[in-house]
């Protein structure tokens, strides 16, 4: 296929890396001195600099060169950047081909899920999906096996787009259930804050599995309360993007919580990470949609503590951890 990845971040740069195995990729970025930078020395300094880009692989700052002839584009931006990039596609032409996301979060204000950001912008009836699941960049820009979902309404759409793609490195799954897959990546980013915390106090591993265990139920009454399927919780984009996140050192969300453990403020920590960490603006989302739906979930009221009214770490902690004990019921749910 012919791709346009746009978004020349570590995942945008990765994907394309990955892609351009078997397939016509290119990749545009917004700054064109960066572009030009990217394209001169074939490798991305800030994000990648051990992985070069592919000789094939295009290279540009121009929408308008990186969508032309694309039979698929897949946008890798934060969440933030989404709806401009929505925008920007739909002034250029009003036959796009499908769209993918690889966007984790909620849209800051809104509240929204990437699909519902998109629905906004697009036609109701245009093929899209999104792809989500444990996976880091830099392995997978490094060549080392890796399986994401690529979930959309129209399960059909999921299952060929899967298929075209999917390759030995980097395995792709369907899944019709786009509400669910998008809670589990958005959510588990809030989750790795925690774990990295309880890491960085010295809990030990057995308050790790505990906290993510929990954190998985947290996240599965708010994607339940959404209309997802608790199954999906169980896959890749739920347990799976969730244990990475929280156990993997390359884990961005993790080193904010391994940091505010430390004691470090978090506009320091953000200025030292150099790089978007989601969990951060969407954990105060998550808690907001928690609260209007009567979703429990204390360890995202935790963290959104930490993040934004300066609890101590080690009480907030000991806090989640010193909660009355419940019957587990036999599910994750309760």
């Amino acid at each position: 296929m012919k791709l346009a990845i746009l978004g020349s971040g570590a995942w945008g740069s990765a994907l394309a890396m990955a892609f351009a195995r078997h397939h016509d990729v290119s990749l545009w970025g917004r700054d064109a001195a960066l572009m030009a930078e990217l394209a001169a020395e074939r490798v991305n300094r800030r994000y990648l600099p051990d992985c070069r880009f592919p000789d094939s692989i295009t290279l540009t700052a121009e929408l308008p060169r990186a969508i032309q002839h694309a039979e698929l584009i897949l946008i890798v931006t934060p969440i933030a950047g989404l709806r401009p990039t929505l925008r920007a596609l739909t002034a250029l032409s009003s036959g796009l081909p499908p769209i993918l996301w690889a966007c984790k979060g909620f849209e800051a204000g809104s509240s929204l899920l990437p699909h519902q950001v998109v629905a906004e912008e697009l036609p109701q009836d245009h093929p899209c999906g999104v792809l989500s699941g444990p996976s880091f960049a830099r392995e997978v820009a490094e060549g080392l096996p890796a399986a994401v979902t690529i979930a959309s309404d129209d399960a059909e759409f999921a299952r060929r787009i899967a298929r075209e793609l999917h390759s030995p490195l980097l395995r792709l799954y369907a899944n019709d259930d786009l509400v669910g897959v998008e809670v589990g990546g958005a959510v588990k980013n809030v989750m790795a804050i925690a774990t990295g915390v309880a890491d960085g106090l010295g809990f030990g591993m057995n308050a790790r599995a505990a906290l993510i265990t929990r954190g998985l139920a947290e996240i599965t009454r708010l994607a339940s309360a959404l209309g997802a399927s608790q199954q999906t919780m169980m896959g890749l984009a739920g347990m799976g993007d969730l244990i990475l996140t929280c156990t993997g050192a390359l884990s961005r969300n993790r080193q904010v919580g391994l940091k505010l453990a430390e004691g470090k403020s978090l506009d320091s920590i953000l200025a030292e990470l150099g790089h978007v960490a989601e969990g951060v603006s969407t954990a105060r989302e998550v808690l907001t949609m928690a609260e209007r739906l009567e979703v429990e979930m204390p360890i995202t009221a935790a963290v959104c503590g930490l993040l934004y009214q300066g609890n101590d770490p080690h009480r907030v902690v000991e806090g989640l951890l010193s909660r009355a004990p419940k019957s587990e019921g036999g599910g994750v749910l309760h």
